[in-house]
């Protein structure tokens, strides 16, 4: 019987029938879970791990389900140290950062996509070269900066005499407000935007700040959503600006970094139990918010890589 060909050409120019492509699907499907099974086994061993007691730890071969699951753990990691405030700190951090970082994108990246202006091209190589600067050698001004906010924290006019914004979640927010890296997602997800919708909407009398909030931003849900959750998820996880904070100010102190304290005040011998509590703990957030949106971050990293 002879086969029905479907021609499908690749970017090499070769031909496959269609039987030829349903059979790379089951091959590609087994593959992909394998893969995502993988991934999802050091977290499948975090949580298991974190509700045995740690006699079931230590024990060789080591067990994947705990006969008696030990739900007292993360009551105990609770109790040990106060996980709410650090999570409040946390969610406050990253979700002000997130904020801002979604609206200045949009907004920079609409001005950079569709607008022609003296410099444009100037201004968007400056954003692309901050994304190669080391964010450490930032930290000792962007200190001081902090610090000697006028008017702030006891501060005079001059910005010296007290702490200005250091005692303050501005300080763990501020610093990151901005992202060059939001910037360019946003720019290249708007250049595949046709112009020629937003010259109709203007010849029908449409403000640009029509167009920006009731035509852009809903056609760049998925760029916004990508942009979202990578900052929430890296600055969720940020360690080394919230410790450097946290120094001056420990009621300040993030998850990221009670769960470090965390684990240098327990005998990892004695209660690796309750770390590993304290760290499933600190990642569900993530988890939660990455399962939820990941349908919008993939459409958005495919749609912003769209040229002109």
């Amino acid at each position: 019987m002879k086969a029905h060909v479907d021609a499908k050409r690749t970017g090499k120019g070769r031909f496959y029938t269609s039987a030829e492509l349903g059979s790379a699907r089951p091959v590609e499907t087994v593959i992909l879970v394998l893969l995502g099974l993988t991934m999802l086994l050091p977290f499948a061993w975090l949580v298991s791990s974190a509700l045995k007691t740690r006699a079931e730890l230590v024990k060789v071969p080591p067990i994947w389900i705990p006969e008696v699951p030990q739900w007292q753990n993360f009551i105990a990691v609770f109790r040990e140290v106060p996980l709410l405030r650090f999570y409040f700190n946390s969610f406050v951090t990253a979700g002000g950062i997130t904020l801002s970082v979604m609206i200045t994108s949009a907004m920079a990246g609409f001005a950079l996509a569709k607008y022609k202006f003296k410099g444009r091209d100037l201004v968007f190589q400056g954003i692309l070269a901050t994304m190669m600067l080391p964010a450490f050698i930032f930290v000792i001004p962007v200190y001081y900066m902090m610090k000697r906010v006028p008017f702030a924290g006891g501060n005079n006019w001059l910005g010296v005499g007290g702490f200005g914004l250091l005692h303050s979640h501005l300080s763990l927010i501020l610093p990151f407000a901005v992202s060059g890296w939001g910037i360019f997602l946003m720019r290249q997800f708007m250049i595949g935007i046709p112009d020629d919708l937003l010259d109709a909407a203007r010849i029908d009398g449409a403000s640009e700040a029509y167009l920006f909030f009731r035509i852009i931003l809903p056609l760049t849900k998925p760029a916004l959503a990508t942009v979202g959750i990578f900052t929430f998820i890296t600055h969720w996880n940020n360690l080394f600006w919230p410790l450097i904070i946290s120094t001056s100010a420990p009621e300040l102190t993030t998850l990221t970094v009670g769960l470090k304290m965390l684990s240098m005040s327990f005998d990892p011998n004695r209660n690796a139990h309750l770390i590993l509590a304290g760290l499933t703990v600190g990642i569900l957030p993530v988890v939660i918010l990455f399962a939820s949106l990941q349908g919008y971050y993939v459409k958005g990293m495919v749609m912003s890589g769209l040229k002109e």
